[in-house]
């Protein structure tokens, strides 16, 4: 991710600026963005993909340079969306490649005001142990009519929009077969 000095971003602006108002006067500007993005993507392969965040499954173009993604862009040959992305399939290169990306697990212990580094194997250890013991303590196998509801209420499982259709498949599979009716997804937009 390329960083800027102040400098360096009133540069472009002004070069923003100027170039926005040359195409105000009438220069056709299509060549330049054409050769601007050439040199972008100059020797890199492309890859066509399908976005998973949604059942439109929209054709992402990506350009791959020395085994790195360089970019990504909607299709525009793509009939459904016509080279036009949602927020999340128009972000799926900065979630891939961004330095902020959270790469390793992190565990903050209760009253700590400082986050860890742990390694996979004791973090799902530390959720699956949290998650037995919750629902050992508040699993309800009958309603007060002494029909069988199989339920636990104490927990309420919120979905990410960044897993993919089947993500979020198996995961509500399997919470309701933990028992949860408190679910919900962060999908819209």
């Amino acid at each position: 991710m390329a960083t800027f000095s102040r400098r360096g971003f009133m540069k472009i602006t002004g070069a923003g600026v100027a170039a926005m108002s040359l195409g105000q006067l009438g220069f056709d500007l299509k060549p330049a963005y054409a050769y601007a993005k050439a040199l972008k993507i100059e020797g890199a392969k492309e890859i066509l993909s399908v976005c998973g965040f949604c059942s439109c499954g929209c054709e992402i173009i990506m350009h791959v340079k020395d085994g790195k993604m360089i970019s990504s862009e909607g299709n525009a040959d793509y009939p459904v969306s016509e080279g036009a992305l949602c927020p999340k399939g128009a972000a799926f290169y900065s979630m891939h490649v961004s330095d902020h990306r959270v790469l390793k697990p992190k565990y903050r212990a209760p009253g700590s005001a400082k986050w860890e580094e742990k390694d996979w194997d004791w973090m799902l250890d530390k959720i699956a142990r949290k998650i037995k013991d919750t629902r050992d303590k508040d699993f309800i196998p009958t309603n007060d009519k002494g029909v069988t509801v199989n339920r636990w209420e104490s927990y309420f499982h919120l979905g990410t929009s960044q897993m993919d259709n089947e993500e979020c498949a198996v995961t509500h599979q399997m919470f309701r077969a933990l028992g949860g009716v408190h679910i919900d997804h962060q999908a819209r937009v």
